[in-house]
């Protein structure tokens, strides 16, 4: 399975190269200039068919590809009937549109495939359903022997139970678990879905400490499940996500001469090799088959996790 991932990875890979070249390769087009190649890959000729002026085809080494546009340079030579199509003529407008198509489709792509993920496959999230009771108020990791009883077990709460909101009004999970972290030691009325009736329970949080912060605490674990947005809020989430992921790639570009020593002795002298360190796309094909190979995510989530790491790829190529 770590190598399907793997193949998977490639193939989406050579995808986006296929997407980005289309993108020099019709903007070119429209405007006039001759494109005379289009190739997946790199190295010996596989397959290749003409169509009209342009020779179109698969190369060996699967490691990018190119669009070979006429006239880049004002040094290649072109026959005379060719010149006047010549990149190096256009204008300034058309040369930027031309060669900023690529790295355009690369965003429309992630987009589209974040689009994808919120909207028809969904995130994992926390639900608002309950999974399991917990027994008591751990004083450490689990329950020991004289540990206070949990004000959920208390409460009456059950597995299946919806927390709908919190004194009466409907809220989302994380508002009503915000809610709940705010009101230690204070009763509140859960409003919960129980077989199909609305009932309220009255529950006092109790006090835990986590990490120094006293929070009021239930002794709930709730389900995790595959939410999926309507497709205006998918719309916006993943522009969201497609800025929020851009933002990352451009402070990994700024902060990569500071990391060449570390990358340096990493390679040459055995040092430890920082978990949040840059990754190549060696370590993303690897990711991608860990991620495909693991058997602790169901095939949605590994779908969804898949489709997030193509997407993230190619906003910051």
């Amino acid at each position: 399975m770590g190598f399907l991932g793997v193949i998977a990875f490639i193939l989406a890979l050579l995808i986006s190269v296929m997407i980005h070249e289309y993108g020099h390769y019709i903007t070119a087009k429209r405007y006039g200039m001759r494109v005379t190649e289009f190739f997946v890959g790199f190295g010996k000729r596989l397959w290749s068919t003409q169509r009209g002026e342009t020779e179109f085809g698969i190369k060996a080494i699967p490691a990018g590809g190119y669009c070979k546009i006429s006239g880049m340079s004002p040094n290649e030579e072109l026959a005379d009937e060719f010149k006047p199509r010549a990149f190096y003529l256009a204008s300034a407008p058309k040369k930027l549109i031309v060669l900023g198509a690529g790295s355009f489709l690369h965003f429309v792509l992630a987009f589209f495939l974040l689009f994808t993920l919120f909207a028809g496959l969904g995130t994992s999230q926390v639900l608002p359903t309950i999974s399991q009771v917990l027994p008591c108020v751990p004083k450490e990791s689990t329950c020991q022997a004289g540990d206070p009883i949990s004000p959920a077990k208390r409460s009456g709460l059950m597995p299946g139970d919806e927390i709908l909101g919190v004194n009466g009004q409907e809220l989302a999970w994380a508002d009503s678990a915000e809610i709940l972290r705010a009101s230690a030691e204070r009763e509140i009325t859960l409003l919960i879905k129980r077989d199909g009736q609305v009932i309220n329970i009255a529950i006092t949080p109790a006090t835990r400490v986590v990490e120094g912060v006293s929070r009021g605490f239930l002794g709930i674990i709730n389900e995790f499940g595959l939410v999926r947005q309507n497709p205006v809020k998918a719309a916006t989430s993943s522009a969201r996500a497609t800025g929020a992921i851009f933002e990352g790639s451009i402070k990994a570009l700024i902060s990569l001469p500071s990391q060449i020593p570390s990358l340096i002795g990493q390679t040459f002298f055995g040092q430890e090799r920082n978990s949040q360190g840059l990754v190549g796309i060696v370590g993303v094909a690897r990711a991608s088959g860990e991620t495909v190979s693991s058997g602790n995510l169901s095939i949605g989530e590994k779908v969804a996790t898949f489709i997030l790491i193509v997407a993230s790829l190619n906003i910051f190529v």
